[in-house]
């Protein structure tokens, strides 16, 4: 590691990252060190980094680098690597404006789970184009206590199991993951939402996303929640024809989600840089010992 990092820390909808500028992926950011940076006590503290890399340099996102120049290597906070984060991708676009490598406006932005489209807009609230869900076959199960719900499976590019329930507290503390059946169903684990209605296509949520716990806010876990609402509700776009709009409540702020008739997933909320400074090498290194 070099002496020193330089490092930023975002929020959107206070679902928090630590943003690690590196155009030409020269670091070596190692889960262990993914995880010590997240840690809230000992390190900055953060659900996960946002690791920014020029696409050509990242052998994960060099196919892309023709449509997107910026990847977004997400890190849970546990070090593990995940698909997307869609308060991420947002979060990763401030960054960018942040730096000078975007503007206001339209650009696009390389995820593991595809090119993401992105809108900044005037007001300060970026839109991110979240691509189609997927709906998987089969029933899924979800239990906390001695309490189980039906839950609708929905990937949006990474895997959800979605709960309505009669209170959010039903969902516990949400430390450990909510047993999920069958397992089968989500082999590489799943983020488990808990949703009540608030009113006329308004919800609120809680969330138990993999590898990092609960979290304030979760994009994607917004986007699937809205999904599954609309299904329930009698509302899918492909059916009406028309575009369902549905406002998302998280612990951390408010989202709102829409869903064309084509499939097409938009989420818009706040993104919001709160600090830059740099990481003490010396410390990190001790840190992974």
């Amino acid at each position: 590691m070099s002496t020193r990092i330089a490092f930023l820390k975002g929020h959107g909808t206070e679902n928090d990252f630590v943003i690690v500028p590196d155009p030409e992926n020269t670091l070596d950011l190692t889960p262990a060190a993914v995880a010590a940076l997240c840690d809230r006590r000992a390190g900055i503290g953060g659900d996960g980094v946002l690791h920014v890399v020029r696409s050509a340099a990242h052998p994960e996102a060099k196919r892309m680098a023709a449509e997107a120049e910026w990847f977004m290597d997400y890190r849970n906070g546990d070090g593990s690597i995940a698909e997307m984060c869609g308060n991420g991708t947002r979060v990763f676009a401030r960054y960018l404006q942040h730096a000078g490598h975007a503007a206001e406006g339209d650009i696009a932005i390389a995820t593991r789970a595809g090119v993401k489209r992105v809108h900044i807009a005037k007001d300060g609230d970026v839109t991110v184009g979240m691509g189609s869900a997927r709906l998987p076959e089969g029933e899924v199960t979800v239990s906390v206590g001695g309490r189980s719900w039906p839950a609708r499976n929905v990937n949006m590019g990474n895997p959800h199991a979605v709960a309505f329930v009669d209170d959010l507290a039903h969902a516990g503390d949400l430390l450990s993951p909510p047993p999920v059946a069958p397992a089968a169903a989500y082999p590489e684990g799943v983020n488990v939402e808990f949703v009540v209605d608030r009113g006329p296509r308004h919800v609120a949520m809680r969330v138990h996303e993999r590898g990092s716990g609960e979290t304030r806010s979760c994009g994607t876990g917004a986007c699937a929640v809205a999904v599954a609402a609309a299904r329930r509700d009698g509302a899918d776009p492909a059916g009406t024809g028309t575009p369902a709009t549905y406002t998302v409540d998280v612990p951390g702020g408010r989202l709102v989600i829409t869903e064309r008739p084509d499939g097409e997933i938009e989420m818009t909320g706040p993104a919001v840089i709160v600090a830059e400074g740099e990481i003490d090498g010396e410390w990190l290194t001790s840190a992974l010992r």
